[in-house]
């Protein structure tokens, strides 16, 4: 495992990172607490020391999980989790509808002393707002909550985690331009490279770490589908559109060469490709099992892209695979988007 510092921060993040959803949230089938422990227990093995949740992760199982996965190795890990969503008030949830959102100083000072007393901690690593507005974003109240929080010792440092229809490229370089922000998470792969691509010239401006995540687009980019898949009933995954799905597979014919003859599987060169990024900090592939743990851990020492792989890879995202366009997922700014079925994070 390699390791990259985080942002502008003094923090080493391990080039891999757990995202704690797939262990809690049930979206990627049921796994017990016992076997989401044992597995985020096996990642440390593996050399990961970063671990990305969520207050509403399970509503507070992701919090909870992690301080019984690691009650004395706290100091051997990063904390990143992230606040809201009310989920203290509107407990019912509807699907992957989204709750409504509360960034008022006053519900975040208290959304931090629960995540703090579910994580059983004194401090977080990377405390982040989770898919924010913009008028989250120009709150100067809550930006002045967050620096009162760090120089009380309960924050280390903190971040913005984008959703892919509620708040993208507009919120994300709103967010590294006006605000002290060490990261930004986004969805950033060989298939959904935009609008992740816009926000790196920013980040290498001003030096926010960028974290990607899903970078096997659905799984996709794994060797789990040779065919245009289906997902059981609540499966997240089954919400994507049949049609980007049938594209997504031709495009990923075309992407094997990644895996030809380089001693490098396909998600391995995924997760690689968003590493070739040099403001990308850490990246978070879905891990939901021992084989996709060592299998996605062992990519940050598999063979980097190649010059001439990168180039190759540039020329396809550049004329969409040679594929006729077609109906396409939409990245939209929050203040002109509907209201979202659901958001991946």
């Amino acid at each position: 495992m390699k390791y990259r510092r985080l942002g502008p921060t003094d923090l080493q993040s391990s080039e891999i990172a757990f995202g704690v959803w797939t262990v809690t949230t049930g979206w990627w089938g049921k796994m017990t607490e016992r076997e989401g422990a044992l597995l985020l227990q096996q990642a440390l093995q593996e050399g990961i020391t970063f671990y990305d949740t969520a207050d509403t992760y399970g509503e507070g199982l992701g919090e909870t999980l992690l301080a019984r996965a690691f009650p004395r190795r706290r100091s051997e890990i990063l904390i990143a989790t992230k606040f809201g969503y009310d989920f203290y008030t509107f407990p019912a949830r509807a699907g992957h509808r989204e709750r409504p959102q509360n960034f008022t100083p006053e519900f975040v000072r208290k959304a931090c002393e629960e995540s703090l007393h579910r994580l059983n901690t004194d401090y977080i690593d990377l405390y982040q707002l989770h898919n924010p507005r913009m008028d989250a974003l120009h709150s100067d109240d809550l930006f002045a909550l967050l620096e009162d929080l760090v120089q009380e010792g309960k924050v280390r440092h903190y971040g913005v985690a984008l959703g892919p229809d509620i708040g993208w490229e507009e919120e994300g370089v709103a967010a590294m331009e006006e605000r002290r922000i060490a990261s930004l998470q986004i969805i950033y792969s060989l298939l959904e490279p935009d609008p992740g691509r816009a926000f790196f010239p920013v980040a290498r401006r001003t030096g926010v770490g960028l974290l990607a995540r899903v970078p096997h687009a659905s799984e996709i980019l794994t060797d789990k589908f040779v065919e245009v898949p289906s997902f059981e009933p609540g499966d997240h995954r089954g919400l994507r559109r049949a049609q980007w799905l049938r594209q997504a597979m031709e495009k990923r014919q075309r992407l094997l060469f990644l895996a030809q003859d380089t001693g490098r599987t396909l998600a391995q060169a995924a997760i690689q490709f968003c590493l070739a990024q040099p403001t990308v900090s850490s990246v978070l592939p879905n891990i939901t099992s021992e084989a996709d743990l060592k299998e996605y851990a062992r990519a940050s020492d598999a063979l980097p892209l190649t010059t001439e792989e990168l180039a190759r890879i540039q020329d396809l995202l550049d004329t969409n695979y040679s594929l006729d366009e077609g109906p396409r997922e939409e990245f939209r700014s929050s203040r002109t988007a509907p209201a979202p079925s659901g958001s991946r994070g």
